[in-house]
């Protein structure tokens, strides 16, 4: 990878985001995007993973190899969580980030009290997900999710390319257009590591205390923060 060649503003993402939306094949999609943000923008492009398998891995490793995996330990992560960053790292050249909180839980534990995740789920995502994914990001000037529109009404309008205003980044959602079918296609075809959670109803997979299965034909996310009044962390809101 080389430097980046790019200033990030709103303009160059809406250009791109309109150049790369026309493309019907999901797969030629993804790859014209992430090769384009990688040309673009060089080293100081990342993207992120929850490990929930190595889909968004695997295409950035073709497109860009070597790209920079940003992972945000949580210190409550499912352990087949951890295995599934440890086994996507070992068979593809990508280079993944484990980006750890300011606070351990036991630290967090003795400021905030124990369980705020029962609490206060938006504060705790805030102190262990959106405030380290912020520090992590610093250094680069544009990053890539697997967020697609498929995975809940508040996921519908999102773009290929994005300008993220919070940030100043621009941002890239390479599955944005995929479908489930997209996704089970490719894995088969690919071999991509995928987390055993996966195979026993965890249709969305984040912290540990805060996941649960889902039932055939509910909402993916709907094991994500369960009986309350949330439905995303706040990374891409």
């Amino acid at each position: 990878m080389t430097t980046a060649i790019a200033t990030p503003t709103p303009e160059l993402a809406a250009e791109a985001d309109a150049r790369f939306e026309g493309i019907a094949d999901p797969v030629e999609q993804a790859l014209a995007v992430l090769t384009w943000a990688g040309e673009t923008f060089g080293d100081s492009f990342a993207i992120t993973s929850s490990m929930a398998d190595g889909l968004l891995a695997h295409l950035a490793s073709r497109a860009v190899p070597g790209v920079n995996v940003v992972f945000l330990e949580t210190g409550y992560h499912f352990a087949e969580t951890i295995g599934t960053r440890d086994w996507i790292s070992s068979v593809l050249p990508i280079t993944v980030h484990s980006i750890l909180p300011s606070r351990t839980v036991a630290e967090q534990d003795a400021e905030h009290g124990p369980r705020l995740y029962e609490r206060d789920p938006d504060l705790c995502c805030s102190l262990r997900k959106v405030q380290p994914l912020a520090a992590a990001l610093a250094g680069y000037t544009a990053w890539g999710s697997g967020v697609r529109r498929d995975e809940s009404a508040s996921r519908t309008g999102t773009k290929v390319v994005d300008w993220d205003a919070k940030r100043g980044m621009v941002k890239v959602n390479p599955l944005a257009a995929w479908t489930q079918d997209d996704v089970d296609a490719y894995i088969a075809e690919h071999q991509v590591p995928v987390n055993p959670l996966a195979e026993i109803g965890y249709a969305s997979i984040g912290c540990a205390p805060c996941t649960r299965p889902v039932a055939p034909g509910e909402d993916p996310r709907a094991g994500r923060w369960a009986g309350k009044n949330k439905v995303e962390c706040g990374l891409h809101t």
